[in-house]
């Protein structure tokens, strides 16, 4: 079965063909018009999703060298709203025009299964740190929809708090390869930054918890400590407040992981999401004793071939949607 993969959740445009040799296509148009704002600009990235899905959705599509697809998946949510309904409304649009299934696919989802992807991907059960700039979770994947959320970012995202970093030090959007850059040319240890443990009941959680677990995660106070740093009299060079946050935050992320380990006794582990792109992450994770999966670094980005496949793996266990399916701005991984 050959399915064309579309996914439009954030400022990517992205098309793929997966098939049971695995990725025939993989194409991304990354929007850079944010930049210039320092953020992704909601209503933006619509219009240009809008300006280049169909001519992502051609160059997969012949890059795959097929005609039509076996069926359509497309990003039906989490993310802008706006944004993912482009490539919904356009990927139901090509089912029904072509006559093929379509299924709505969790972009979450599609991060967490991304590593399944890989000629070595993991067996379930095995747990998954989804991290980017609007994500930061921890996942107990069972089975295909079986996932137990072990963890969130009770604020910011880790990649929220590159980029908040990064722009702090002007140095551009998106802040993370930038942040990562200077970071290798700089003392880890030169800034005394915290490690934050949320201690206080927060709002409620992106998958619907309310309260503190022993795992959560917290990157707000972290950002203010960088920003009250650079504020001071003698503040470190900016390589060394790069180094120092990343590894601040590298730590937080791995601890979660170690612990999730002892917790689950679950020692297969992926990542995934923009941040897993992050090289001291991924040399940190190859330290914890894991049977470690790290996808290939163009592979943590958002991109349509985590959709294709997680998709894919959906209708081959007999799922299938309504051209009714609805777009959601939010939406935990394995709910309905």
């Amino acid at each position: 079965m050959n399915v064309l993969g579309i996914e439009t959740s954030c400022d990517e445009t992205a098309a793929s063909v997966v098939g049971a040799a695995g990725v025939l296509s993989d194409v991304v148009h990354t929007q850079e018009i944010h930049a210039e704002y320092g953020g992704v600009v909601p209503e933006l990235a619509g219009r240009a999703h809008a300006d280049k899905i169909v001519s992502t959705m051609a160059a997969a599509m012949a890059r795959a060298g097929i005609e039509k697809p076996d069926a359509v998946a497309a990003t039906a949510g989490p993310g802008l709203i706006g944004a993912v309904l482009v490539g919904l409304c356009f990927a139901k649009s090509l089912a029904a025009g072509w006559g093929v299934p379509f299924i709505g696919v969790n972009h979450l989802e599609g991060h967490l299964l991304s590593a399944t992807l890989e000629p070595d991907g993991p067996d379930f059960p095995f747990l998954s740190l989804v991290v980017s700039g609007g994500h930061t979770s921890l996942y107990l994947a069972s089975g295909l929809g079986d996932y137990e959320v072990l963890a969130e970012t009770v604020d910011d995202a880790a990649g929220e708090a590159f980029d908040k970093v990064a722009r702090m030090m002007g140095l551009g959007y998106p802040g993370g390869p930038a942040v990562d850059k200077m970071a290798a040319q700089g003392d880890p240890w030169a800034v005394k930054l915290p490690r934050p443990q949320p201690k206080v009941r927060p709002p409620k959680t992106p998958s619907g918890h309310v309260g503190t677990r022993a795992l959560d995660m917290s990157f707000s106070g972290l950002k203010t400590a960088v920003r009250a740093h650079l504020e001071s009299a003698q503040p470190a060079s900016p390589e060394d407040v790069c180094a120092s946050f990343q590894q601040a935050v590298v730590d937080v992320l791995t601890n979660r992981v170690a612990r999730a380990m002892d917790i689950t006794g679950v020692n297969r582990v992926t990542i995934a999401g923009g941040v897993a792109a992050n090289t001291q992450l991924r040399a940190a994770m190859g330290t914890l004793g894991a049977e470690l999966c790290l996808p290939p670094r163009h592979r943590c980005t958002d991109n349509a071939a985590m959709i294709a496949h997680a998709g894919r793996l959906r209708l081959l266990n007999g799922e299938r949607h309504g051209l009714d399916r609805g777009a959601r701005a939010q939406w935990v991984p394995g709910a309905v």
